[in-house]
């Protein structure tokens, strides 16, 4: 990308920097619009460049675990404004720098916000991992205009690894990673604890559920290898034989 810009910015600073354009005043002028010209063709470059690397119209599954919530929060809001589907499973597992005791406090602290004439007015204060993290969505992205609701309506948050994201591949984002981020020797805690401490009733549902499903995801794993083995062992056993036929694929480039 950084090749593309050059070939745009460097004609145009020529021609700001030309010597006519010193000797005309007020210069300031004029170069405020040649520069506003470089910023929208700087613009114009980074987003084609985007459109052509992005997995827009793909949906990206995103493991929580293991990463910080406000750090992930903001990339998924982006990513979500930007037109991109995300799914985010295993909210419980998500970070939150600190220690436990801390965080519970301002947890308490946030639910003694509330209307004081009418407290079903809101603000209402959900206690579910997937709610906990839609709130700090919510307040990255303008979710009144029709843009920020679109891009909300994007995003979809789970406890645990329901299906069909069970099946398909999962992926994390290591500018938002614990292990990357946070300094080695501080005190973190868990978003599933937090809610299970302030009123989350399923932290017991969704560990049981998780146990199956990783069982299950076990056992498929080691039929996946068995097969895999005997694949190649029938391509090692029958080398010889099939030589001149691969010999012959690999000449057409597979």
């Amino acid at each position: 990308m950084s090749n593309t810009f050059e070939k745009v910015r460097f004609p145009i600073y020529t021609l700001m920097n030309c010597p006519y354009l010193r000797i005309l005043r007020p210069s300031s002028t004029l170069r405020r619009h040649f520069g506003s010209l470089i910023y929208c063709s700087s613009a114009f470059v980074s987003f084609t460049f985007v459109k052509e690397k992005s997995l827009i119209g793909k949906v990206i599954v995103i493991d929580g675990k293991g990463h910080l919530l406000g750090r992930l929060a903001s990339i998924v809001a982006k990513q979500a404004l930007n037109g991109q589907k995300i799914v985010v499973v295993r909210c419980e597992e998500l970070n939150v720098s600190g220690s436990f005791f801390r965080n519970k406090l301002k947890y308490h602290a946030y639910l003694n916000k509330r209307c004081i004439v009418n407290p079903n007015r809101g603000p209402f204060h959900f206690r579910a991992p997937s709610r906990i993290f839609y709130k700090a969505l919510r307040g990255m992205v303008a979710h009144k205009t029709a843009r920020g609701a679109a891009a909300l309506d994007r995003i979809k948050l789970f406890e645990g690894v329901p299906p069909p994201y069970d099946k398909m591949k999962r992926m994390v984002v290591p500018t938002a990673l614990r292990i990357l981020k946070l300094k080695p020797g501080r005190k973190y805690t868990t978003v599933g604890r937090i809610s299970h401490e302030v009123g989350w009733k399923y932290q017991d549902v969704v560990a049981k559920l998780e146990e199956k499903r990783k069982a299950k995801s076990a056992a498929f794993y080691q039929r996946k290898k068995a097969v895999v083995a005997l694949k190649a062992k029938a391509a090692s056993s029958k080398a010889d034989s099939i030589k001149s036929v691969n010999e012959s694929i690999a000449a057409y480039g597979y």
